[in-house]
């Protein structure tokens, strides 16, 4: 009988998990508690939108040298017996008493020594979900095993992604090429600008994707305020700028790239910031290597923008990508992760139009990379190098 496994082959998942607890090892961590969406799919295969309630919560322990343990309500019991995981333990939830708690602590107890060491992810882009309040009870019920920072343990073995999840963001791009293609049909001028947003999605889902986790984007006069306000009914003109960013999903991975489209005719400072941002990201490829850092990365595409004449705005200009929206590293001048072979990137410059950069209108370009020994590989068509025009 074929052994069980969710969206990729079970010997993946033995890789990720033989490859956290080499990690767990070099930290002398006994076990790895896990509790995010991400971070549970990671181990198990265990898709659903289910995470979209808050009321359970669902936890996964990696001990260091045996296979998962999957400690979950009830309700997940059948899709969680369709993954590799052969392990699992259920309780009644949700439980205001005891929401499995008392489970999870004798699961810690019987796999590490009572001197060890639990590792759960505290850091930058991490979080516990569970009550704070349970966690309480969790560590008094294991006494005296310590509890730990486990944020790199988990982020250095993530961040590399394998040839298979690199297909699978390869394929969640290409639906969405597919679907920045059918823009110039239903981004008219006249539109209303929710509506548009709505067409695009709609546009997602018949190109392929599962979900669309997230549709952002603006539109305005040579270019927008902002790229993280929901649309609203004002209806395109010429003269405007519209952005449309997507983070849809198929198989539980993220694409996360924008492109941006003229309305008609638009202001010649709407060109050259397009033609900066074009210029720049074409800059950066051809520069980008392993061994850089993060904040390296961030130095070549600020510095190729200021080369255009334009000047960059605050913030990232780029991030991590793969089972969230964003992942590590956040390209800013602070941050020293290095770059390595097999990351998956957003190249993302953002610029003001203006070329004083007095604030109201800016304009953002992203592209999806994976870092090669030899540099990036483009996950999805490249925009123009001129701003794509939608009617006369």
């Amino acid at each position: 009988m074929p052994e069980g496994s969710l969206v990729f082959p079970a010997d993946e998942y033995r890789r990720r998990t033989a490859a956290l607890q080499a990690e767990m090892q070099a930290r002398d961590q006994d076990a790895l508690l896990l509790t995010t969406p991400a971070d549970v799919f990671y181990v198990t295969g265990f898709l659903t939108r289910f995470w979209e309630s808050p009321a359970r919560p669902w936890f996964i322990v990696v001990p260091a040298s045996a296979p998962p343990v999957a400690i979950i309500p009830h309700i997940g019991a059948d899709l969680m017996g369709r993954t590799w995981i052969s392990d699992i333990r259920t309780w009644n939830a949700p439980d205001p008493v005891d929401d499995g708690v008392t489970l999870l602590a004798d699961t810690l107890a019987n796999l590490v020594p009572e001197q060890g060491c639990v590792g759960v992810p505290m850091g930058l882009e991490t979080q516990l979900r569970m009550p704070l309040r349970d966690f309480g009870r969790l560590t008094e019920r294991t006494a005296a095993r310590r509890f730990v920072d486990a944020t790199q343990t988990v982020q250095r073995v993530r961040e590399i992604k394998s040839a298979a999840e690199i297909d699978k963001i390869r394929t969640i791009c290409g639906i969405a090429d597919a679907a920045f293609a059918t823009v110039p049909e239903f981004a008219t001028a006249g539109r209303p600008l929710d509506q548009v947003f709505r067409d695009f999605q709609i546009a997602l889902l018949a190109a392929g994707a599962d979900w669309v986790s997230y549709t952002a984007g603006g539109a305005g006069q040579a270019g927008y305020g902002d790229v993280i306000s929901p649309a609203d009914e004002t209806p395109l003109k010429p003269g405007d700028v519209l952005m449309l960013d997507t983070g849809a999903v198929k198989d539980g991975y993220f694409c996360d790239f924008d492109r941006n489209f003229a309305i008609g005719a638009v202001d010649a400072a709407a060109e050259r910031a397009h033609a900066a941002l074009f210029a720049a990201t074409e800059a950066a490829m051809a520069r980008l290597r392993p061994g850089m850092t993060a904040a390296d990365l961030h130095g070549l595409l600020s510095g190729a923008l200021r080369a255009q004449g334009a000047t960059p705005c605050g913030g990232r200009l780029g991030h991590g990508l793969g089972l969230t929206l964003t992942e590590w590293p956040s390209l800013t001048p602070k941050d020293q992760t290095e770059l390595r072979e097999g990351m998956v990137l957003t190249l993302e410059p953002s610029v003001f139009v203006d070329p004083e950069g007095r604030p109201g209108t800016i304009m953002v370009h992203e592209e999806n990379i994976v870092l090669r020994a030899d540099g990036p590989e483009l996950l999805h068509r490249r925009t123009t190098s001129e701003l794509p025009r939608i009617g006369a």
